[in-house]
């Protein structure tokens, strides 16, 4: 069933990890995908290929999510090449982890800048199309420590904990023009970034989840894809979290 046929989706930050999931899961699911990365290389590049494999269209944007004029630009590109948005999956985040004694306001400043402010450029440039659409879903990368909170990741709690906020708030927002928005939290994702961890550290976490294992990039895709899909139709202002009942 393909739940997104005709349907467009930027995704941004999609280059690898839980993004490329998101990005080809949509495109199993009949949408064309425009989707963004800090520069375009080999993986840019291979995605594109991979999507239109599939029988869709798609097209790779170098964009630097926290700075609001090339966001602009940038969705202006995709509508004039893609015709419209149907949905915004904000994914793009990063890390820079440590105690606050040591962090840095450099550290602080980027982590907010990339992980939160970009949320704020992408909806504010495609809520236009949306509006005049009066139709539309945003998808919004949290985390589970954005709901409770992690030691030495103040900067990345903080940007994802006002993810969750300003979701709801678009939610209410936005909900009479028939624009959903939702978050979803992730927990332990088996990823490049987690696959830096020693097998001894990857084993504790995993001894502390439930479901004893780490979840998929593909596992988050999926409940993206139901967020993004009418079969989320009435859902809205929410926050799912993806972690094997792991509690932090």
């Amino acid at each position: 069933m393909n739940l997104l046929e005709g349907k467009t989706a930027i995704v941004t930050g999609a280059a690898r990890g839980i993004g490329r999931a998101i990005a080809l899961t949509f495109a199993k699911a009949g949408a064309n995908v425009a989707f963004t990365d800090l520069q375009l290389n080999e993986n840019t590049e291979s995605l594109v290929k991979e999507i239109e494999a599939l029988g869709r269209k798609a097209k790779a944007y170098a964009s630097d999510a926290s700075n609001l004029a090339q966001t602009e630009e940038v969705v202006a590109s995709i509508v004039e090449e893609f015709g419209t948005v149907d949905v915004l999956v904000n994914n793009a985040g990063i890390t820079m982890d440590t105690l606050l004694m040591r962090m840095t306001e450099q550290q602080w400043d980027t982590v907010i800048n990339v992980n939160l402010k970009s949320v704020f450029n992408f909806t504010k440039a495609v809520q236009r199309v949306m509006l005049k659409a009066k139709s539309g879903s945003i998808v919004n990368l949290s985390s589970v420590v954005g709901v409770h909170g992690n030691a030495g990741q103040g900067n990345y709690s903080a940007s994802k904990a006002g993810i969750i906020g300003f979701t709801k708030s678009m939610a209410q927002e936005l909900g009479s023009r028939n624009i959903r928005c939702n978050a979803v939290a992730p927990g332990f994702i088996i990823t490049e970034m987690t696959g830096k961890l020693t097998e001894e550290q990857r084993k504790a976490w995993e001894d502390f989840i439930p479901m004893k294992r780490g979840g998929t990039p593909e596992e988050v895709a999926n409940v993206c894809l139901f967020l993004a899909s009418d079969m989320s139709s009435y859902v809205s202002g929410q926050v799912l979290s993806i972690c094997g009942a792991m509690k932090t």
